[in-house]
Formats: structure tokens, C-alpha cells, sequence
């Protein structure tokens, strides 16, 4: 840990001002909530202080107490020196107004199939109360599952992983959200256990990042259980098995959408005679692939 004396600092803006310098000077990744370095040190500094993580100016002179400080700088040194993930921190991280709690036993939260859940995934779904069965896999923390089942009010949703960690970790934030009644958390090997019905929604974040692109990753990403990102070769390991085993799993009318990260290239060239929708998100065209049941009936995997 860096030994810096406390009293080289005194308010909330000196502090700020160090942690910006040295997340830039180590030339931190900023990819697991935070885009950029005074960001993340505001968010770590409010949170570590208990202040209101929306409102820093009425504390930038606030005069900091010696412990404060010490805390203060012991949490910057793990983010900088440890390369630690700013959730793994707090144990706390966000998917829009969401808040999860998180830790070393999943990946940070971070997902674009969660900012179209508040629209009902329209115009690919008419009518949100005709959505009663969803099923998520690779769960990790539980966040997809929690905001599904809250803007989907009439459905119930059975969320898979095959690590019992992360279910534990998902149990406790779907008891955060008293979710308990509506969410059924699932220990299976993708399909394995899953119940035998037909379900008008398969939605999943799993692993997708190629062999090639892992050892590439930045250190934050080592922090993460490697299990929740390595997808094989060309990132479509578990993809295939999932778009294999859709189709009997679907309503005839039913969905199945999936988040490939950078790997549209590798998606396409693994299912070249599928037809598959692309969603636009805040990324662009390429994130998420949505196949309808129809179009999976024929599908030869």
C-alpha cells in the first residue's frame, strides 16, 4: 500500500483530486460501471464517507477526519495498486436505477439486454401481460432475472447458473427485492435441471469472450470469476449449446434473445443459416441477437 502521511490531505477535493491522478497515472481500465477516472473517484470517496452518491460539491471543503482519510486512501491503493473492480470495493454495483449487491463470486453486473427490459423488449413483445414464463441463464448475481420480473408482472422467471456461488449471491439480492415468489433460482449446467415447460422468453448473458481476447483482458477483469466470461475458442461455446436447446424450450410464439458482447463476426460465422435479428442498444447493432421460435423450429444445430 502506498504510505502517504494524513495530514498531506485535509478536504474532500484534495482527495479527489489525488485519486484522479493516480488512476490516471496507473492507467486503470474503466469498464465495470464508471467511464472514467474522476467518476470513479467521486463514486468510491461518497461511498466510503456515506455521503449521497449524487451530490459531491457541498462536501468538496468539507475538512476530513484522520480516519476518514486513512479509509479514504486505503480504498484508492486497492482500486490503483490492486486493480481491483470499484464494485468488488462497495460490493454494490447498478444496471440503471437497479442496485445490486456483488462480489468476488460473479462478474460485475454490465449488460445491454438490461436497457431494453423497460420497454418490454418492444415491438418483439406486444403485450407485457401475455409474458407469464422466462427463463434466464448464466444468472450471475441475479440482476436480469430481478428486472424482468419487475416490469413483467404477470411472469415468473427461473434463473439458472451452473456456480452455486453466484446463486448465493443472486438469492441474496432477489431477498433484497422480495422477489422470492417469483424468481426461482435454478444450480444446472445450462438446460440440465431445468423444469419441463415451454417458456415465452429465453434471455441470456453468458459467457461470450474468445480465447484470443481473454488472455488480452485487463487486469480488473482477473478479478472476475473467469468461469462467467471464457466462451471457448470463438467466444460461442455455451451460444451453441443455448440456440441448440432453445427450441423446444420456447412457446410457439416465443423468444430467444442473447448478449454476444463484440462477437457478432463469431455469432454469424457460428450460425450462418440462422435468422437473426440484431437490437439496437447504446453500443450500436452488434451486442444482441434476438431469434424468434419460428425461426429456430427448423434450425439444425
Amino acid at each position: 500500500m502506498t504510505t502517504i502521511p494524513a495530514t498531506t490531505f485535509k478536504t474532500i477535493r484534495d482527495m479527489l483530486r489525488y485519486a484522479v491522478s493516480r488512476f490516471n497515472h496507473e492507467k486503470l481500465f474503466f469498464g465495470h460501471g464508471s467511464a472514467n477516472a474522476l467518476d470513479e473517484a467521486a463514486y468510491l470517496i461518497l461511498h466510503t464517507l456515506h455521503l449521497p452518491l449524487d451530490k459531491i460539491d457541498p462536501f468538496l471543503d468539507a475538512h476530513l477526519l484522520p480516519q476518514e482519510i486513512d479509509a479514504v486512501l486505503s480504498v484508492i491503493d486497492r482500486r490503483a495498486t490492486d486493480r481491483v473492480p470499484a464494485s468488488y470495493i462497495t460490493h454494490e454495483a447498478w444496471l440503471g436505477t437497479y442496485n445490486f449487491y456483488v462480489d468476488e463470486r460473479v462478474i460485475v453486473p454490465r449488460s445491454f439486454i438490461a436497457e431494453l427490459i423497460p420497454e418490454h423488449f418492444s415491438p418483439w413483445v406486444g403485450d407485457p401481460d401475455d409474458i407469464s414464463q422466462i427463463l434466464e441463464l448464466c444468472t450471475g448475481s441475479g440482476c436480469l432475472p430481478i428486472m424482468l420480473a419487475d416490469m413483467f408482472d404477470r411472469a415468473h422467471v427461473d434463473a439458472v447458473d451452473i456456480s452455486r456461488d453466484a446463486l448465493e449471491v443472486a438469492r441474496r439480492n432477489v431477498e433484497t427485492y422480495e422477489l422470492q415468489d417469483r424468481i426461482t433460482l435454478i444450480e444446472s449446467d445450462l438446460y440440465t435441471n431445468v423444469p419441463d415447460k415451454k417458456y415465452d422468453l429465453i434471455i441470456t448473458n453468458p459467457p461470450y469472450v474468445n480465447s484470443g481476447s481473454m488472455g488480452k483482458l485487463p487486469k480488473e477483469y482477473l478479478h472476475e470469476p473467469q468461469i462467467a466470461l471464457a466462451g471457448g475458442d470463438d467466444g460461442m461455446d455455451l451460444v451453441r449449446k443455448i440456440v441448440a436447446g432453445a427450441a423446444q424450450r420456447l412457446t410457439d410464439n416465443g423468444l430467444l434473445m442473447v448478449e454476444i458482447g463484440n462477437e457478432r463476426a463469431f455469432a454469424e460465422a457460428a450460425f450462418p443459416e440462422l435468422n437473426m435479428t440484431w437490437l439496437s442498444t447504446s453500443a450500436g447493432d452488434d451486442m444482441v441477437f434476438l431469434v424468434e421460435a419460428s425461426d429456430l423450429a427448423n434450425f439444425k444445430a
